[in-house]
């Protein structure tokens, strides 16, 4: 039963006073909606939400609640499943539409205390009294219609300076393609045969230029080359199904040094096509020519997207796309396209599927040296730093004796199916706990498939040999309390940022949440 708010005697319709009363009780203690805090007053629990929630929970009624009986729902859907503003603001109203969540959680919760109209009613007059409070300060004085004004000033030119980074971000692109266009025409169309008209060591200045720009990343290839659970994983998936692919035409997607198309060819391909944007591509012309296989093996250099590899169709496509957390600096989206507009019904990829999986690590010394170190930096408080060193995730390598919790599989992807959107998702998880202590990170890795006659398969996780990707630690900003035997459900929200290389990861786990950014 909803209880109806009066101001000296009269009905809140009526009068908009400062002094709000309950009728026959008072509510202090008022148990926040996303955390374990008790805060005393409405108008208070309101604007804890606000302040340290991020989130606007009357704007989110107004725009989601129309009835009674459906803010009922949502305040026991909320309270049963420990969802957090973060997630909430990401779900549909049919989320909570069921019948089942009429019943409360709480017993005499407050939140159900009120009606759509009484808490939007708090929100206005606790506004009010901010004004209010500014006038006494000595402020500049706004009315309420000034001030919704501002806000919606504020919001529409947040919003353009958000669609102005992303013009930017576009124009960039823009003049990327067309500086590769032009080079294409300082270089010509067909670039392996004017390799063939020039010497080995002699090259024109634009293609000594496309060499000197790869330099600083040799390290790179020479790291990926040298992480033998990568390179033999995709050797031993091709040398050990050579019957499948002799005679094949095979594409290799982002091919870097070439390695992959070399394998390609030892397998059996009569034809091996392999595409790379960067200027890597030119060493990987004198590679395949070192070894012989300039008649198996064609290199192209651009965007796959916006060159044509001089075939219809190909009979399998090949490509090590993976990045940190599978997804980050992928190429994902450039191996789906070659899919959808190369592969030959019935053809095969190679990784054709991929997992991504999370464990609970507890280990209190990194957390101190990297999180609570800010607390105190030769005596003064730099608490300000630790969501700027907690907002990225590190890649390092875990020790197997920090995990605490059972491993969790949040998301599996298979290459045959997947569109370029299953980089967006959110999935729920499960952990349960092997160790009493204090949960510090949450370790996130990948698996790789080839599902072959002779099938292979690898992890990047921490109990398997180490690999050039290590794992994503993704750190809490405080320790979590966790008992041995208790299971801690929680989401994992992954989202695109920024660009399409770039990633947002939202952790959800007990009442803590947290917002992580690989850019």
């Amino acid at each position: 039963m909803m209880a109806k708010l009066e101001h000296n005697g009269m009905s809140s319709d009526s009068d908009s006073g400062d002094d709000w009363e309950e009728n026959g009780e008072d509510y202090h203690d008022i148990l926040c909606l996303f955390c374990m805090e008790s805060i005393n007053g409405f108008p208070s629990a309101l604007s804890h939400i606000e302040i340290f929630h991020k989130f606007d929970f009357c704007d989110f009624i107004k725009k989601h609640i129309h009835d009674t009986y459906s803010y009922i729902k949502l305040i026991n859907f909320i309270r049963r499943k420990d969802i957090l503003p973060e997630l909430l603001s990401t779900l549909d109203v049919e989320a909570w539409e069921k019948d089942e969540y009429l019943c409360p959680v709480v017993e005499d919760d407050p939140w159900l205390m009120y009606d759509i109209e009484d808490l939007i009613q708090i929100k206005n007059v606790s506004e009010e009294r901010d004004i209010k409070q500014m006038q006494s300060d000595n402020s500049v004085t706004l009315s309420k219609t000034q001030y919704e004004d501002m806000q919606k000033i504020i919001r529409s030119l947040k919003s353009q300076l958000k669609e102005s980074e992303t013009t930017c971000f576009l124009l960039k692109q823009q003049m990327e393609e067309m500086k590769e266009k032009a080079q294409k025409l300082i270089l010509g169309d067909d670039l392996d045969e004017k390799e063939q008209n020039v010497p080995v060591n002699a090259h024109n200045s634009n293609v000594d230029e496309g060499y000197f720009n790869t330099y600083s990343h040799f390290a790179i290839h020479h790291e990926m080359l040298n992480d033998k659970t990568r390179t033999e994983s995709y050797r031993d998936a091709l040398l050990t199904n050579s019957n499948k692919f002799h005679d094949c035409i095979m594409l290799d997607v982002g091919c870097g040094t070439g390695i992959l198309s070399m394998f390609a060819a030892k397998s059996g391909c009569s034809k091996v096509i392999s595409v790379d944007q960067s200027d890597v591509i030119y060493h990987a012309m004198d590679i395949v020519r070192e070894n012989n296989l300039s008649d198996i093996i064609t290199l192209k250099r651009g965007r796959l997207e916006d060159i044509s590899i001089g075939v219809d169709k190909v009979d399998a496509i090949i490509s090590e796309w993976m990045g940190y957390f599978l997804l980050f600096e992928g190429m994902l989206d450039t191996v789906i396209y070659a899919r959808d507009h190369y592969l030959t019904p019935g053809g095969t990829i190679l990784p054709n599927r991929c997992t991504i999986s999370i464990v609970g690590s507890s280990d209190t010394k990194r957390y101190i040296e990297l999180v609570d170190y800010w607390s105190n930096v030769y005596g003064f408080k730099m608490s300000c730093m630790k969501a700027e060193a907690l907002r990225e995730p590190s890649i390092e390598i875990c020790n197997v004796d920090h995990l605490i919790t059972s491993i969790a599989e949040i998301q599996a992807f298979d290459l045959y199916k997947v569109t370029t959107d299953c980089i967006n998702f959110s999935s729920p998880f499960t952990l349960n706990v092997k160790k009493t202590g204090s949960l510090t990170a949450i370790i996130g890795y990948f698996d790789i498939f080839f599902d072959l006659d002779n099938p292979i398969h690898f992890s990047t996780g921490p109990c398997s040999t180490p690999t050039h990707w290590k794992q994503t630690v993704f750190s809490l900003s405080e320790p979590i309390s966790i008992t041995e035997g208790e299971v801690i459900n929680g989401t994992l929200v992954c989202r695109r940022h920024c660009n399409i290389r770039g990633l947002m990861v939202i952790i959800h786990i007990k009442n803590f949440s947290q917002t992580y950014f690989l850019d």
